[in-house]
């Protein structure tokens, strides 16, 4: 009886040390290690980004012309609403949106500060006093989260950084059926190509990965574990029976261990 005692024990401690290994994060880092990450991410600018721009300067007449306004129609009304809205501009296929004034500009691959830089050297002959102030945000950053996660949607980052932790986060985390090991980031570059990223939250190096920080409209896929992909093969009366049938099987053992250490 000892013996099938220390058999069960070892048992129970496998089994443990299977399931945290299935579900923790970080396991392949050390404690106190510090891991230096000095790259700052800015978020590029890409085909079909809807961007904001603004135009700001103590001279307002000539600041307003650059700050167009459009008017926020009711379609069940049929009138316009008293608070209209700043133009956002859509960045076409080829990477440009048109700008008062300036035209065409190519602004695909620029960070929103090198963007707002840029226009402002253009503007600048347009003013008298002082340079204005460019500001510029994207406004569709956001990333889907799918897959063996609690919430999987659409998430939208409001200061244009989103890391995959903080995604995953958004998303509720993984469920504990989720691999860790083997994250996919899908996403698409300027040129249209979809580049496929495999992430290993376990690793050290995940936070030297590319698709560490999510771009705008990237896709994460949390792949499901074996014991799901398993558990899939049945409906959800065989999973209850096979569960009854464990729970059965447990009691029954430790009914055995307990009368055995009675004798």
């Amino acid at each position: 009886m000892r013996r099938f005692m220390y058999l069960l024990a070892f048992t129970y401690i496998m089994v443990s040390c299977a399931q945290v290994k299935d579900i923790s994060y970080f396991q392949q880092t050390s404690r106190g290690e510090t891991i230096l990450n000095n790259k700052k991410y800015d978020a590029r600018i890409k085909p079909k980004d809807i961007l904001s721009i603004t135009v700001v300067s103590s001279e307002a007449a000539a600041s307003v012309r650059y700050n167009l306004i459009m008017p926020q129609i009711d379609a069940r009304m049929n009138n316009i609403q008293s608070q209209p809205a700043l133009q956002n501009y859509l960045v076409d296929s080829d990477g440009n949106i048109t700008f008062p004034t300036l035209g065409v500009l190519k602004v695909s691959g620029m960070t929103t500060d090198e963007l707002g830089a840029f226009i402002g050297n253009k503007l600048k002959s347009f003013f008298s006093e002082e340079l204005p102030v460019i500001t510029v945000r994207i406004l569709n950053y956001t990333v889907s989260i799918l897959g063996e996660v609690l919430r999987p949607g659409k998430f939208e980052s409001s200061n244009g950084r989103i890391t995959i932790l903080e995604g995953l986060a958004m998303a509720g985390d993984m469920t504990i059926f989720g691999r860790r090991d083997n994250v996919t980031v899908v996403r698409e570059n300027e040129n249209g190509e979809k580049i496929i990223y495999k992430v290993n939250l376990n690793n050290d190096k995940l936070f030297e990965s590319p698709a560490f920080f999510l771009e705008q409209n990237d896709v994460v896929y949390v792949e499901p574990n074996q014991t799901r992909a398993n558990s899939s093969k049945y409906g959800a009366a065989e999973n209850y029976r096979m569960t009854t049938i464990s729970v059965l099987i447990s009691l029954a053992t430790l009914g055995a261990t307990i009368f055995g250490l009675t004798k």
